[in-house]
């Protein structure tokens, strides 16, 4: 059992509440996810700069400045760092590649939990008020947010382990449920060219979504194949740079509600999370159908 949720801002006024409201809604789930927690939140593109890279490392008191400021030597560009416990948000005016590579040749021990141009992820062992607390999740602001609480039961209980996944810029995914197939499927993601860093059936989901992606499939359309190629039980949710979307496997046995006012759209596992989200009382509520893909977008500017 975890429990996950999403919240999809339409009225760009309330960007910046975007995190009080979220860490409410996460905190909301944490009875259902006591092991870990994470988020994904997309946020403004850093200006000037190409690409934004959250990376994290298991010593509290890593120097991410001296990383940073090597970085910024080898890649000959300036790179900005903003320090949140153990993860770090790098921004520099370089190709993503660049900086993730740039980032593991200084130092294998760091792991990339997120890159792109406009998220920012934060993912930890632990409950989800010190992890909310800990990364200051209330003060953030952004456009949307996916976020997952976990109850380890196909993998270990580690940073790695912990949800969202990100598998291509911007890319994000979530899940509860558990995936049957997904030791056959990696092995042909791997044959198709794409690598994995952990054992956890997600991580499988979020690279084959990646994948269809990648070969020219839109989002709506990878997550349809998805149904095909993907056995076992699941409710998603998944984040890209300027879009939010919501499916459940066939059964739909794990739960899911979703919720749409003329200012933003959310889904959660349970409804108490959306309780207090404001508005709630004249939204539209209900159960997402199975096997059927609910996307939205960003409009133009956004």
């Amino acid at each position: 059992m975890c429990g996950i949720v999403g919240l999809f801002l339409k009225n760009p006024a309330l960007r910046s509440s975007l995190g009080g409201h979220f860490s409410t809604m996460l905190a909301s789930m944490g009875e259902r996810g006591p092991d870990s927690a994470g988020i994904a939140v997309y946020q403004a593109e850093p200006r000037g700069r190409a690409s934004r890279v959250t990376a994290f490392h298991p010593d509290a008191g890593y120097s991410w400045e001296s990383v940073a400021a090597e970085l910024s030597r080898r890649l000959t560009v300036e790179v900005g760092v903003v320090v949140k416990a153990d993860h770090a948000v790098l921004e520099a005016d370089h190709d993503v590649s660049g900086v993730t590579r740039g980032l593991t040749d200084l130092d294998p021990d760091i792991r990339i939990v997120g890159y792109g141009k406009s998220v920012a992820v934060f993912k930890d062992k632990g409950s989800v008020a010190e992890i909310v607390a800990r990364y200051g999740v209330a003060d953030m602001a952004g456009s949307h947010a996916i976020g997952h609480t976990r109850m380890a039961t196909e993998s270990d209980v580690t940073t790695g382990h912990s949800h969202p996944f990100i598998a291509d810029d911007d890319v994000c995914l979530v899940h509860n449920g558990s995936l049957s197939n997904h030791n056959r499927l990696r092995g042909w993601l791997i044959r198709q060219g794409m690598q994995f860093e952990t054992d956890n059936d997600t991580e499988v989901a979020a690279r084959y979504v990646a994948h269809r992606l990648q070969q020219g499939s839109g989002l709506k359309e990878a997550l349809e194949a998805g149904l095909r190629d993907l056995d076992g039980f699941f409710t998603f949710a998944i984040g890209t740079r300027t879009g939010f979307a919501v499916l459940r496997d066939g059964f739909a046995c794990k739960p899911a509600v979703l919720a749409e006012t003329g200012d933003w759209v959310a889904m959660a596992s349970e409804f108490r999370s959306l309780a207090e989200l404001p508005g709630v009382e004249q939204a539209d509520i209900w159960e997402p159908e199975p096997e059927v893909v609910y996307d939205w977008t960003l409009g133009p500017g956004a």
